[in-house]
């Protein structure tokens, strides 16, 4: 059978693209067929775009924050170190809080010829979406500015049924996973489907119109409704149940 050799004179990089920060690889052939170790430096430059930062660090020459328009800025819950046992957890196990406290707000919107007001007060704990706003080390605390629209709810206790939905949302309470398959078998927790059905538990006071009036949503506490699997914003209650806060717009159907 015929063998191939390779040798470093054979392999030409003159047409190959070539890329900032990348040096040319160097190729070594091992005396056998078949084995090729190919390597590539990486030079330092390769990163500078990769770097990622973290919270927007005020200096401390700067004692207070005045949001403009519909901003709120709100004081981040600090992330729970030790369960409910008093275990310490590690970092990367602690959950990233959602909620904390309205510390400052903007002088609102104008929607039409309506003067619309921030529609939390500072002071009020509130729940707010997971991906908002931008995050910043003020005063020694994590804090968040963002959106009125990017608040979730109001959430004056430490249970999540309680949440009073703001603008367009809606609180709902999932329905449980199917235990057993239509043929009777126990299904275990890995193959249970997400389920995207469940009852209001509370409604917002309904979206901006285009004068600046609230639209009343035509959703009721207490239906059943089948929601986008994907959207909102996920919650465990001290019940035990799960729960989800999502835009009225995420709930596909009324079921009865």
């Amino acid at each position: 059978m015929a063998t191939a050799q390779l040798t470093a004179s054979s392999i030409s990089t003159r047409n190959l693209p070539s890329f900032p920060g990348l040096r040319p690889s160097i190729v070594k052939v091992g005396p056998s067929v078949g084995h090729c170790r190919v390597g590539s430096v990486l030079s330092q430059r390769s990163f500078r775009g990769l770097v990622v930062k973290a919270a927007t660090v005020v200096a401390p020459k700067y004692t207070s924050i005045k949001p403009l328009g519909d901003r709120v800025l709100v004081k981040i819950k600090t992330a729970e170190e030790k369960t409910d046992g008093g275990i310490l957890l590690p970092t990367t196990a602690q959950t990233k809080p959602q909620g904390g406290e309205v510390v400052a707000i903007g002088e609102g919107k104008t929607v039409g010829k309506s003067k619309v007001d921030i529609s939390v007060k500072t002071g009020t704990q509130v729940v707010y979406s997971k991906y908002a706003g931008t995050e910043l080390d003020f005063n020694g605390s994590k804090h968040l500015i963002l959106k009125d629209d990017d608040i979730v709810g109001i959430l004056e206790t430490d249970d999540v049924k309680d949440l009073k939905p703001l603008n367009d949302r809606v609180l709902i309470k999932v329905a449980e996973a199917e235990q057993k398959t239509a043929g009777g078998l126990l299904l275990t927790e890995a193959a249970k489907e997400k389920p995207s059905i469940g009852t209001v538990i509370a409604v917002g006071p309904g979206p901006l119109d285009e004068e600046g009036n609230r639209k009343p949503l035509s959703l009721t506490q207490g239906s059943t409704v089948m929601f986008s699997k994907y959207a909102g914003n996920d919650f465990k209650g001290k019940d035990g149940f799960d729960y989800i806060a999502l835009r009225a717009s995420d709930v596909m159907a009324v079921l009865s």
